[in-house]
């Protein structure tokens, strides 16, 4: 396929350099791309529903013609818009009308045909369709691919019709579609029984039926599963043939680290630690995935383990993605080791960020570099190209998908093969983890520590801001402290949101007038924030008004309530992440979402933060609420998002392409046999910078 991979999309015929700047807007440059950009939806045409036969709160697709149009501005807000347009068919007629798009008016012109897509409401007496999709029929050229059979939709480039882009890309498939080479081996598509890649394409844009769309689905979910499953699995085979280093386990230090701590480790630390020592004590470098829920303890498995590698002669390095995170590792750890009075005070701990001075840093780049410091903590600055260690046998990393893949290799990269943790508190379910990063063995921390209390989640109207306002004054009445957090900085005209500034006057001068209040947020200077959450933590301040700096780290066990503004505004894990935040104690704590419910989508995530307090229970509502391609990022791992494969719903065919991933590679790892020639070709196209070396090298 390189031809159509190196043909630019400007020279298909109907495109040119102009159009094809605005396909390039949504990933279109050559012709390859423009086949493997897949349809949003279908719509079955071939039946088109009768106006008469529309029903109330269903989602339907009819086809109307133009009686009248109008368009009022909005007698509640100024310069808002709304066009309305009467359509009808034989059997009768309907309002459709949009909000705040006045170029609209240019469309709807008496007697034009549309085919209308929305869902179906009941306004007074009659019913009324909002903001439908529409597309604009005319007679003549392409007519067939527009009606009368399954018709595809698309995202579209700007400018361009759905009409048009269904043309352009059908007369691509006809002229470009013999040159389309198939990378898929025969073998495996004769295992799975898939079409053929060229059939493939044709019946996801333009299906002869539901069937062969279902094929076509399944074939090219396949290729995306498979493509996306070998370099996991040639990484793991690559990683078991490089020595790493033995660590020996069993040693004082670990046993007086655990032993020192004021708690007892939960049976779920206990497993997830084993499996932690007993890779540690391979010769290969261990390669695992430490996922827990919010306050779960992962950070003191991950310091045992340290102990573990200290113990054995070696250094180990803790990167975290923000300097509050690292510097509250950095206390925690050093306060843990020095209360201990054994041998753990012996060990040299320091912190290196972006805000060390230059004087300090390279003394601490020195030691480091003699081996005279034992454990590293630190943000991206332990990426620099200056800071080198002497024996660095363990690497972790926490939360893992807030660094780019990019960044993640480099840390490793500054030891013998060392042995790496990652850790995240965005748990996804254990089947598709194994599945999805296959390249990692994953240990699980499934337990809360003992006495923690899940924190109570409560939901009320935005105008009901007072009633979450008093469950704040009751926990300032009780000597506890307060966060209320806001999803912007500035006030939003745009949003129609008041931003953090704006409400921490407000608040400071009102509600809250009796109490200690500060304001924190991401634009803030470092050392400020820095001061203002030491200020915090101890208990100088008793309410923190902030935006979503606060999702990563902080732990401050009296801060017993959380009040997030506008909470329809943020994502679902994000809630779940700041929530993390309270209930870090044995008090009973308190999570309040005020939130204008508008969308569907915003009132199943605070419904799922209202019922659940498990974050793998979160994650799995999030996985479904935005779809594996958002969930699962290019930042995250490393590979282009799933375009059209879904793990959630295709769990069967994901672990068949990797038990065929894993079966190819076993027979034949760099890809040289004939029949995989394409495949080599296909996946070094793909991943360019992942897999040259290991597949050529």
């Amino acid at each position: 396929m390189n031809k159509l991979q190196e043909t630019s999309i400007q020279y298909l015929k109907g495109v040119g350099p102009k159009r094809a700047k605005a396909f390039a807007q949504v990933g279109i440059n050559t012709i390859e791309d423009l086949f493997y950009y897949f349809p949003r939806r279908y719509e079955d045409r071939t039946n088109l529903s009768l106006i008469s036969g529309l029903k109330e709160g269903a989602i339907q697709t009819f086809k109307a013609r133009v009686l009248a149009s109008d368009q009022r501005d909005s007698w509640r807000r100024r310069s808002f818009s709304i066009t309305e347009v009467s359509v009808e068919d034989k059997t009768g007629e309907i309002s459709c009308v949009w909000f705040n798009q006045p170029y609209l008016k240019n469309y709807f012109k008496p007697g034009v045909d549309l085919i209308l897509y929305g869902k179906i409401e009941h306004y007074g007496t009659r019913l009324q369709i909002h903001n439908p999709e529409f597309e604009i029929i005319e007679d003549g050229e392409g007519e067939s691919l527009d009606v009368g059979r399954l018709v595809p939709v698309y995202s579209l480039p700007q400018g361009i019709s759905q009409r048009h882009f269904r043309r352009l890309l059908k007369d691509g498939l006809d002229t470009h579609l013999p040159s389309v080479n198939d990378c898929l081996p025969y073998d495996i598509r004769a295992r799975h029984n898939l079409l053929n890649l060229a059939k493939s394409l044709l019946n996801i844009h333009f299906p002869e039926s539901l069937q062969m769309q279902k094929q076509a689905y399944e074939r090219l979910s396949f290729e995306e599963f498979f493509l996306f499953q070998l370099p996991l699995v040639l990484r793991k085979l690559k990683k078991k043939e490089k020595p790493g280093i033995a660590h020996k386990i069993g040693g004082e230090l670990v046993k007086e680290f655990i032993s020192s701590l004021t708690f007892k480790l939960t049976q779920a630390q206990e497993r997830a630690l084993g499996e932690i020592e007993a890779d540690m004590a391979k010769p290969q470098a261990m390669q695992r995935l430490l996922q827990g829920d919010v306050g779960s303890g992962k950070t003191v498995v991950a310091t045992a383990a340290c102990m573990a590698a200290i113990q054995s002669g070696y250094q180990a390095a803790f990167m975290v993605p923000t300097e509050i995170l690292a510097r509250q590792h950095y206390e925690k750890i050093n306060s843990q080791l020095k209360a201990s009075g054994g041998e753990l005070n012996s060990i040299r701990v320091e912190l290196v960020t972006g805000s060390t001075n230059r004087k300090h840093r390279e003394k601490i780049y020195h030691e480091i570099k003699e081996g005279k410091i034992d454990l590293i903590i630190g943000t991206h600055a332990l990426l620099e190209q200056g800071l080198k260690f002497k024996d660095l046998s363990l690497v972790i990393i926490d939360e893992q998908h807030k660094f780019g893949v990019s960044q993640r290799s480099l840390l490793p990269g500054k030891g013998a093969n060392p042995d790496l943790l990652i850790m995240t508190a965005t748990p996804i379910p254990r089947t598709l983890a194994i599945t999805l990063y296959g390249d990692l063995d994953i240990s699980v921390i499934d337990q809360l520590p003992p006495g923690r209390l899940p924190v109570k989640t409560i939901y009320f109207k935005q105008e009901e801001a007072k009633r979450g306002y008093e469950i704040a004054k009751q926990e300032l009445a009780a000597k506890n402290q307060v966060y209320i957090i806001y999803p912007v900085i500035e006030e939003s005209y745009v949003l129609d949101i008041a931003g953090a500034k704006k409400m921490y006057a407000q608040l400071k001068s009102g509600e809250f007038k009796d109490y200690r209040v500060a304001l924190i947020h991401g634009r803030l200077k470092q050392e400020e924030q820095d001061k203002i959450m030491l200020c915090f933590k101890n208990k100088e301040l008793d309410l923190l008004v902030s935006t979503t700096v606060l999702e990563v780290g902080i732990d401050i066990a009296s801060a017993t309530c959380m009040i997030i503004e506008h909470a329809q505004r943020f994502g679902l894990s994000g809630l779940h992440q700041l929530r993390g935040r309270v209930g870090r104690g044995s008090q009973e704590s308190f999570c309040i979402l005020l939130a204008d419910i508008e969308t569907e989508e915003a009132k199943q995530r605070i419904e799922a933060m209202v019922r659940y307090s498990d974050g793998f229970k979160i994650a799995e509502v999030d996985l479904k609420i935005r779809g594996p391609g958002e969930f699962f990022g290019i930042r995250q791992h490393g590979l282009t998002e799933l375009k059209i494969a879904n793990p959630l719903t295709q769990m069967q065919l994901l672990k068949g392409a990797r038990e065929e991933a894993i079966k190819l590679l076993n027979l034949d790892s760099r890809l040289e046999a004939r029949q995989n020639i394409l495949l080599k070709e296909r996946l070094l196209q793909r991943f360019p910078a992942y897999e040259k070396s290991m597949l050529v090298g």
